[in-house]
């Protein structure tokens, strides 16, 4: 008796955590403030930057500063494209008068060579186009990741709620069937008391 009262017990446990285990929808992030960018003082910022590189004729440092603008322009592109396309019009003016200099002590060097082409030989608004194909294929490349692990997580969900329901019933189909088993035992026991 003490085992179907607990398979019976254990069948109410299993159901109300089920029930009362439901999750809640997480409330919504703030949104992101847009950061306004302005061509003029991004555009200042980085001919300083690259300035100091020249002067200190230092062909590594102004590697790392070109490999930064083009980060910077995916940086003002998804704020505002046009003004993406004013700072690199400012920043190629700038390379385009100093690539005497640049030559000078930078010459040979293939990969501060290679920057300067990516930025310079291409208007403005080809290099900005370009960098925002790239930044939307990556965005729609996460996103696709994103729902790919949505849907993942969605169906282990499904699969471990259909694997309780199951234990559930089986349970509550054991306890049917030792308490059917215990009437039946209990019925005998009382016919052969009653001579029956």
């Amino acid at each position: 008796m003490k085992k179907i009262m607990f398979a019976v017990m254990a069948m109410f446990a299993i159901g109300f955590t089920s029930c009362g285990n439901k999750t809640q929808a997480p409330a919504e992030a703030p949104a992101e403030e847009a950061i306004v960018y302005n061509a003029e003082d991004e555009a200042a910022a980085t001919i300083s930057a690259l300035t100091e590189q020249i002067e200190a004729q230092d062909a590594s440092k102004l590697q790392e500063v070109l490999a930064t603008i083009q980060e910077k322009i995916k940086e003002i592109i998804g704020s505002n494209p046009e003004v993406a396309k004013e700072y690199v019009t400012k920043v190629q003016d700038f390379l385009k008068e100093n690539a005497e200099k640049i030559k000078a002590f930078a010459g040979e060097n293939a990969a501060v060579t290679a920057a300067l082409s990516a930025i310079t030989e291409a208007p403005a608004e080809t290099v900005v186009n370009g960098l925002m194909q790239a930044v939307d294929a990556t965005k729609a490349a996460a996103g696709e990741a994103v729902e790919a692990g949505k849907e993942a997580v969605e169906g282990a969900v499904e699969d471990a709620k259909q694997a309780a329901e199951d234990k559930a019933n089986e349970a509550k189909d054991a306890a049917k069937e030792k308490a059917g088993e215990a009437v039946d035992a209990a019925a005998d026991k009382a016919k052969k008391a009653l001579g029956i």
